[in-house]
């Protein structure tokens, strides 16, 4: 295990994640799906941003507690293609970089993991619902 760190050590290792996932919006055009992969980077850098503003007024171990609810929130997108949901995408992986980047027991995210939910099915209409209405 990791020695814990300092909440400016942290920061800075957001820091840096923020720097990275500014780069990859930047370079989003020239990839094979440009608004799913900018839409991934964006999510990283809200995740980043959002997890340096806690930490700006909690403890480094009540920001991993902190990502680890916020991970456990997020529905699971892993099988889907990879131009599908990349909200969803771009938050775990930002949460996964972070974990990372902690130190975090691999047993302890993946017992966060477990929790997830699963990905809700999107709503289909019958061929009948349509032609009636109903």
């Amino acid at each position: 295990m990791k020695e814990p760190m300092t909440t400016d050590q942290l920061l800075q290792g957001l820091k840096h994640y923020r720097r990275i996932a500014r780069q990859d919006m930047l370079r989003a055009p020239e990839t094979p799906w440009p608004d799913a992969f900018l839409k991934h980077a964006e999510c990283r850098r809200e995740v980043y941003v959002a997890l340096g503003t806690y930490a700006e007024k909690h403890a480094p171990d009540d920001v991993i507690t902190h990502a680890l609810e916020l991970y456990q929130t997020i529905p699971f997108s892993t099988g889907t293609p990879e131009n599908e949901h990349p909200d969803l995408k771009g938050k775990e992986n930002a949460l996964e970089n972070f974990f990372l980047l902690v130190g975090l027991d691999p047993k302890t995210r993946r017992e966060a993991r477990s929790r997830r939910p699963k990905l809700a099915a999107p709503e289909t209409v019958s061929p009948g619902e349509v032609a009636t209405g109903s």
